[in-house]
């Protein structure tokens, strides 16, 4: 049995950060937002600034300092919001931010906290309170709106890098063991309402201890931090021309691309997360991949054995096949079972599973692109590696159409090393990146 295996493991100390009052200039080593998710508080932190590659002049942004127009909706939304957030940026920092659609500035993305080693834009760290909140009125208005979903779920993964933050500081740097406080409870039975009750409460207040270029941070921006997360536009915002917005950090890739006054595709979507599920000191629980997890679960849990069979793998995956520098890397032959031969409950609920990733876009777009998926259902694939269980390293399950491209795989846990965590990526057989590259 041949094994797919792309082992990022990793390590990085990021300290806890300590939150600022609203509208304080921030320093390089403290910077911070309340960034609001649902009822969540993000606290930004972490220093550090990537070098951005081929940058659009200044003069290209149509800059407008308008209020904010409560009829503009869809792509007339997202414009402004993003002239907005620009017009708070110095010429220096505009410099980082819109960058030229270059294929090599596309794909610079990664599910690892390398910071700008491996991805452009500029840093969330390294600006004040005005422009995060700038910046945040932006994802919100490119991003889905449905909860658990899009603008939601982006929000929980950056809180969960917070976690990992505190998590290595509070052990002194060391990954928890068996003994840390965040326990996957999910067991082999579950199929369709998985019920991860994993807390993992910091404790850590410690102002930050890392100096520039250690792991808590510094010119490489990277570690473990709810502040190491970047956005660029590739191509200059406007509601006619070619563009993207491209944001993300550990465990988080967003690109969102735009043709023509419309959205021209939403992929590759990176996300994963750990710990799978935590409660915060205020009782609030968050488990951002589980209505994904859910969905999968009740396909597999919905197949005969003969489907399964069909639709199991040979190979085995620790990883998603088409992660970070994977472009175009499709199977040529696809495997499992084909969606045809299923009946129409089955083929519903592979539906609502998509539904899951696509709705990372604005409500209209994922409509649209949903309607596409579906046409092209009867010709899509399921496949599976592992178990159907999704509670062990290895378990995977995939959806593969003529468009449609999703993998949801269960890996070891990194800092919590007593338990799992989930990586998932969505991509598009013709979408990727707007469709603007060939690879």
């Amino acid at each position: 049995m041949r094994t797919i295996r792309r082992d990022g493991r990793y390590g990085h100390l990021m300290p806890t950060m300590t939150p600022v009052t609203t509208g304080q200039r921030l320093s390089p080593r403290s910077r911070a937002l309340l960034f609001t998710a649902t009822a969540t508080v993000l606290a930004f932190g972490a220093a550090g600034c990537g070098a951005p590659t081929t940058s659009v002049p200044a003069s290209a942004l149509v800059a407008a300092n308008t209020t904010s127009s409560t009829n503009k909706t869809g792509l007339a939304a997202v414009v402004e919001a993003s002239t907005a957030f620009l017009n708070t940026l110095t010429d220096a920092q505009r410099s980082e931010v819109l960058l030229g659609l270059t294929k090599e500035n596309a794909t610079a993305w990664s599910n690892l906290p390398c910071g700008s080693t491996c991805r452009v834009g500029i840093q969330f760290s390294t600006l004040s309170a005005t422009q995060l909140a700038a910046a945040e009125k932006l994802l919100k208005t490119a991003l889905g709106t449905k909860t658990g979903t899009g603008y939601d779920q982006v929000s929980q993964i950056i809180l969960a890098d917070g976690v990992l933050g505190e998590a290595e500081s509070s052990s002194g740097g060391t990954a928890p063991g068996s003994g840390a406080t965040a326990t996957e409870t999910a067991t082999a039975t579950e199929t369709a309402t998985p019920t991860e009750t994993s807390t993992a409460t910091p404790t850590s207040s410690a102002a930050p201890t890392g100096a520039p270029g250690d792991g808590g941070g510094g010119a490489a921006g990277g570690g473990y931090s709810t502040g190491n997360y970047y956005l660029a536009f590739l191509g200059t915002p406007s509601k006619t021309g070619t563009w993207e917005l491209h944001f993300g950090g550990h465990h988080l890739a967003v690109n969102i691309s735009y043709a023509k006054g419309k959205v021209a595709g939403g992929s590759p979507f990176f996300i994963g997360v750990e710990p799978t599920s935590w409660t915060t000191s205020d009782g609030t629980t968050y488990s951002p991949l589980a209505k994904m997890r859910s969905s999968m679960l009740k396909i597999t849990s919905s197949l005969s054995t003969s489907q399964l069979a069909k639709a199991k793998l040979t190979e085995s995956y620790t990883d998603v096949l088409l992660g970070p520098d994977e472009d175009g890397q499709f199977p040529t032959t696809k495997s499992g079972v084909k969606v045809s031969s299923l009946t129409h409950k089955q083929q519903a609920l592979i539906m609502k599973a998509i539904k899951q990733w696509v709705s990372v876009n604005d409500n209209a777009a994922a409509k649209a692109l949903l309607k596409t998926y579906k046409k092209e259902l009867t010709k899509t694939y399921v496949s599976y590696s592992g178990t159907t269980a999704l509670t062990t390293q290895g378990d995977y399950v995939r959806i593969d159409g003529p468009s449609v491209w999703i993998e949801f795989v269960v890996q070891d846990g990194f800092v919590y090393q007593d338990q799992v965590h989930y990586h998932t990526v969505w991509r598009d057989h013709t979408r990727d990146y707007g469709g603007e590259f060939s690879f």
